[in-house]
């Protein structure tokens, strides 16, 4: 990431959006948010504070138009930020208060889980572009799962009440493993318009990763990067559980992509098709059935991050 272009706010930027998702991780996260809010206001920041999607929204379009806005926060975990994301015009500043589950996003971009370390990156107001994946129209900013972990996943947001624990996926997982049969999905890689081949295979296991994170810290892809304008898909062709185990340990061992009933490759459109219902998920929350078409959108997403992340990326 070495060309990764850098950018600071005017000092007009005064205005702070919080946006709260009340049912993101374990808790509601209320007293971070108020920790949050009062730490900026006693730096001279004008913040407000929404749980409404149409209000954020607005109110960062029209502060984005008078040139106020310095960020909007989206205070959850990834499905927050991928929810806001899809609420805000290209070019809105967003960063994280990770109040979530997981958090996959926010460690990636090494934004720590406490209001006085988001309070001083949005001081310090660095902000950089990264690309985002587009499936049938919805933004993910880490990646689509479809298959077994899809089908866990729409069977926790099916049977939930509440916020989501870590031990709330056991009961699907174990569903999963004791009834789903694994169907077949056709991967297809269409090329420009004018063009007549497209290539594709097929799979019982497909992702399509736009940054290296996946849930229990484990990298389909290491080598996946937001600003190259491609997706990374890695598939695996074998169904049932014991291929499944398999396919874990050498994701673990990093030796998957080794293997011949594993591909992978960059591309920057893909479809996702079967002849039966299949799941896919974005970013850890369900994204519907296939056929999915999903796309690369380059820069799409500008997040403000600490000065050390920023740093790392232009070492590699």
């Amino acid at each position: 990431m070495a060309g990764l272009e850098i950018r600071s706010p005017t000092p007009k930027a005064n205005f702070v959006l919080v946006s709260v998702n009340p049912g993101a991780g374990a808790r509601s996260g209320g007293d971070q948010v108020a920790r949050l809010q009062g730490l900026l206001e006693r730096e001279g920041y004008q913040v407000q504070v929404t749980s409404d999607l149409t209000e954020m929204q607005n109110l960062s379009a029209a502060a984005m138009d008078e040139e106020r806005l310095r960020v909007v926060v989206a205070a959850g975990g990834d499905g927050t930020i991928a929810r806001v994301l899809n609420e805000t015009v290209p070019g809105i500043p967003l960063t994280i208060l990770p109040l979530g589950t997981e958090n996959l996003l926010s460690k990636y971009l090494s934004i720590k889980a406490c209001p006085e370390s988001v309070a001083q990156l949005i001081h310090q107001g660095w902000t950089v572009d990264l690309d985002v994946g587009s499936a049938n129209g919805t933004l993910f900013t880490l990646m689509l799962g479809c298959g077994f972990d899809a089908e866990v996943v729409r069977r926790l947001d099916n049977s939930r009440s509440g916020h989501i624990r870590h031990l709330s996926y056991l009961k699907p997982i174990v569903e999963t493993i004791l009834d789903y049969d694994y169907p077949p999905i056709k991967v297809s890689f269409p090329g420009a318009e004018d063009e007549v081949t497209v290539t594709s295979l097929s799979a019982c296991w497909a992702f399509v990763v736009n940054l290296p994170r996946y849930a229990g810290g484990l990298k389909l892809v290491p080598g996946a990067s937001g600003t190259d304008g491609q997706l990374d898909v890695c598939t695996f062709r074998r169904g049932s559980f014991l291929n499944g185990l398999r396919y874990l340990t050498g994701v673990v061992l990093g030796k998957h992509h080794h293997w011949s009933d594993c591909d992978t490759r960059q591309a920057s459109r893909i479809r996702l098709e079967s002849d039966r219902p299949v799941s896919y998920q974005l970013d850890g929350d369900p994204g519907g059935e296939l056929p999915v078409e999903i796309e690369v959108l380059p820069g799409r997403m500008t997040v403000m991050v600490p000065r050390p992340w920023i740093d790392s990326q232009q070492a590699v």
